[in-house]
């Protein structure tokens, strides 16, 4: 189900899911059976462990910078720029310093 408090509504991704000291905040605007569209904000040093998904899932970092490791391999991601992490693949995330991102996972 989505987040019916946001649907129709334009929205400033920067205010939808503050920083908070040593934290990763996340807020789900859409979660269909489909596919789900979800904002994270990390704090400096925090991250998302080694994990695998069975689709591939579309990163929009629009704050600060990240390292997403893919299979090994870490890429430097910031502000206004994307990265996709392919299905069945080990990736992660640490926030180089704070930043924020959209994860859009669309199942096939």
């Amino acid at each position: 189900m989505a987040n019916e408090s946001v649907i129709g509504k334009v929205l400033d991704l920067n205010g939808l899911a503050a920083y908070q000291d040593g934290s990763v905040v996340s807020r789900t605007l859409v979660d269909r059976k489909i596919g789900t569209i979800t904002l994270f904000s990390f704090d400096a040093g925090q991250g998302l462990s080694e994990h695998t998904a069975p689709f591939d899932a579309f990163v929009q970092v629009f704050d600060g910078c990240a390292e997403v490791t893919i299979d090994g391999v870490a890429h430097k991601v910031s502000a206004g720029e994307i990265i996709i992490m392919p299905a069945n693949v080990p990736h992660s995330l640490k926030a180089v310093e704070r930043f924020k991102m959209m994860l859009v996972m669309i199942r096939a």
